[in-house]
């Protein structure tokens, strides 16, 4: 095949600068286990079995796999595998149904079992590196795609892989490194131009990335992941109706079920963003799916609420999930449902631990208690302790899934100031801590996310960016960050003269329900979302929140929040932009001052 150039002067220039940089999309880019060519290989591979029993199984098998029906293909690679348990490319079949039927623990073992009775165990590698890959095991299948690349030196999907793995690890500018000279050898492979963009969306630079988004598209205008992730750049710059476009096409391909779940559930970001609840809501279920790599599953053993069920005088278990600040943030709703079940009704609810005073402070009725959370086989589940020792409810539900029912609309939320409550006796102490701060109004400051993965840091700016909010007169500010703080906190105080007053303790990351009490006695809270912020929010402390374009909890809001109506949103013009929305923090922060 001949080589093609990049179509662009701009392409060409992108790849050219795709380099470190300050600032950091969200896709699978890895290629498929069974991929056309390793299905036509093993089919090749397979025409020397003919005088086995097991081969015109084995052919069908892979005949299942593509037309993506992992159920039928597993049912004649186990045939096949009880004519000859030691069929290599038996096992190796069954691993590649196994996975594309979500079934990921057995799918590896299959995959070990391929690794020990093939010859050529690359192929094999690099498919159960995939599979690591896809159940979070980066450091397993980085070494994996070693292997594969230590035999295929020049394969550009070696090369693919290798750098998704490396680029989930956080080490973008090796990841950089490795797919450069792979595009130069082989500009023609859409799949290089696409996990490059992913690499530089991931360093904050969406404007590049979708330049690299639109090379792959232009060498496969039908490549599903390079539509995907340019849906998210454009989310992300401003556009969430390109976005849900490019979403809904790439939708329309072929997928396994893992892909097609994580594209609803990109969709439902997006939809949300829109100010589309209810269809948001709805996709939104896509993180629950049996077949999604990514789902935290829940070893309840009730009977799951849907939107539309009786729920007067019943006994409903709501679970958390997700992070703390989806907790909270969701925990909007539990007003609205202790209503819905009425006097006789009882409200089972299981929040991570941390949470628990606050909760059962604010919703004394209900029966309030932790959660817990075991990895096995690669996968999260989430057990409620009190039903594991015999308690019982008529219904249950992820806290989220509450939404669909209670939310469908921004007019769905209520004025109410604050849903969970601080303890009094705490406020009150830290109101008198406050008062040996330096004078002026107090008002505790967020800056980072202590979350490191998932390149978290581009949703929030650098602490230089600080500085006209920092030089506003009149003003103590009260640190409210947990994690290690101590460098920014030391740039406050030698290039800008500003001393950020410490609370003393208090563990700003444990103690979150004393967290909730600080919150309430400082004047103001200004920051990034985080799980601070969200609690700040629902305890009804005045809060100026900095959000980014395609922030989903903004509900298509641009100056209110919805969850917690003292929130005030400021947005940059565009992502990245920081410098013009500090700006405007700095100034509704001097105006907040002067009102005082």
């Amino acid at each position: 095949m001949p080589r093609q150039r990049p179509s662009s002067a701009s392409s060409a220039h992108a790849l050219q600068t795709a380099a470190p940089n300050p600032a950091r999309l969200t896709a699978d880019a890895l290629g498929q286990s069974g991929s056309k060519d390793a299905l036509a290989k093993l089919n090749s591979a397979m025409s020397e079995l003919r005088t086995l029993t097991a081969a015109p199984m084995l052919r069908r098998a892979v005949d299942a796999i593509r037309v993506e029906d992992p159920k039928s293909a597993c049912e004649w690679a186990i045939k096949a595998l009880e004519k000859d348990e030691r069929s290599g490319y038996g096992w190796y079949i069954l691993a590649i149904a196994l996975e594309r039927g979500g079934d990921f623990p057995n799918s590896i073992r299959a995959y070990e079992s391929a690794l020990k009775l093939l010859p050529d165990q690359t192929e094999v590698a690099n498919d159960l590196g995939r599979l690591a890959f896809r159940m979070g095991m980066t450091t397993q299948s980085e070494a994996l795609f070693r292997l594969f690349l230590q035999s295929h030196p020049d394969h550009p999907e070696g090369a693919n892989n290798l750098a998704c793995a490396v680029r989930s690890q956080g080490r973008h500018n090796e990841a950089i490194d490795v797919l450069r000279p792979a595009i130069l050898k082989t500009p023609e492979m859409p799949m290089l131009w696409n996990t490059m963009g992913t690499v530089v969306s991931d360093q904050g630079d969406f404007a590049n990335g979708l330049v690299f988004f639109e090379e792959a598209l232009r060498l496969d205008p039908d490549f599903c992941k390079a539509l995907y992730n340019r849906g998210n750049a454009k989310l992300q710059l401003g556009d969430p109706e390109g976005a849900l476009a490019d979403c809904e096409a790439a939708m329309s391909g072929v997928l396994s079920e893992d892909e097609r779940q994580m594209m609803r559930l990109s969709r439902s970001s997006i939809l949300l963003n829109l100010g589309r609840l209810g269809e948001g809501w709805d996709d939104y279920e896509a993180r629950l799916h049996p077949q999604f790599s990514e789902r935290t599953g829940f070893a309840v053993g009730l009977p799951r609420w849907a939107p539309g069920a009786e729920l007067a005088g019943k006994t409903l278990l709501v679970v958390g999930e997700q992070g703390l600040g989806d907790e909270i943030l969701f925990g909007n709703v539990l007003p609205d449902v202790l209503e819905r079940l009425g006097p006789e009704g009882r409200l089972i609810l299981s929040v991570e631990a941390r949470l628990v005073p606050m909760f059962k402070r604010a919703f004394s009725q209900a029966q309030v208690s932790a959660h817990a959370t075991y990895l096995a086989d690669g996968r999260f589940t989430r057990v409620v302790p009190e039903v594991q020792a015999g308690a019982t409810a008529d219904l249950w539900t992820p806290i989220g899934s509450l939404t669909r029912e209670f939310r469908r609309t921004v007019d769905a939320y209520p004025t109410r100031e604050s849903y969970l409550a601080a303890d009094p006796k705490r406020i009150a102490h830290w109101r008198k801590a406050l008062k040996t701060a330096p004078a002026g109004l107090k008002v505790g400051l967020l800056w980072k996310s202590a979350v490191n993965k998932d390149a978290r840091h581009r949703y929030f700016s650098p602490f230089e960016t600080w500085a006209p909010v920092l030089a506003q007169k009149g003003v103590t500010f009260v640190n409210l960050q947990y994690g290690d703080c101590a460098e920014e906190i030391e740039t406050a105080r030698r290039d800008y003269g500003v001393e950020i007053w410490s609370p003393p303790g208090i563990d700003l990351r444990l103690d979150l329900d004393d967290v909730a009490a600080l919150c309430c006695a400082v004047d103001l809270v200004v920051g990034f979302s985080n799980a601070t912020l969200n609690i700040a929010g629902a305890c009804g402390a005045p809060t100026f929140l900095i959000s980014t374009p395609g922030a989903w909890p903004r509900l298509g809001q641009e100056t209110s929040y919805p969850w917690y109506p003292r929130t005030r949103v400021f947005l940059p013009p565009g992502h990245g932009q920081w410098p013009d929305v500090m700006a405007d923090v700095a100034q509704a922060l001097g105006e907040f001052v002067a009102e005082r």
